[in-house]
């Protein structure tokens, strides 16, 4: 199988460089694979799971948003976070879900800005929750 650059990159580093087979990501419109030689794509990320695969090794970070690019020569993921399963502070991630929770379930004090704050709090609480319990494959 043939493989290609997979870049992970957020505003404040590179989280990730390396030769990859195959990745799968959500973008605005659903769940997308990439192989080597995929057509060049753009796509905005949803709040959701990055998972790819390298050989028998399966890696999984939680994507906060951000852009896909595939490139004939690589891929571009353009991040605003990008946590590797393994790194991911689950406590806090569970005690930001149930902050987050709790401001939803307050709506009658809030306005429309504060109520889309929590709702997203929530989804990337949810995603990390669920990218740390994947874990890595190896």
């Amino acid at each position: 199988m043939s493989t290609f650059l997979l870049e992970i990159v957020t505003p404040e580093r590179m989280v990730f460089s390396e030769q990859v087979d195959r990745l799968i990501a959500t973008g605005v419109d659903g769940e997308m694979g990439v192989l080597a030689g995929h057509i060049p794509t753009v796509t905005p990320l949803k709040v959701a799971p990055l998972v790819f695969q390298a050989g028998n090794k399966r890696t999984n970070f939680a994507i906060q948003g951000g852009f896909l690019e595939v490139r004939p020569d690589k891929v571009v993921v353009l991040a605003e976070s990008a946590e590797r399963a393994n790194d991911i502070d689950v406590e806090r991630a569970r005690a930001a879900k149930e902050r987050a929770e709790r401001r939803l379930n307050n709506r009658s004090s809030q306005d429309h800005t504060d109520f889309r704050r929590a709702e997203l709090a929530l989804q990337r609480a949810m995603n990390r929750i669920k990218v740390s319990s994947s874990g890595e494959n190896r």
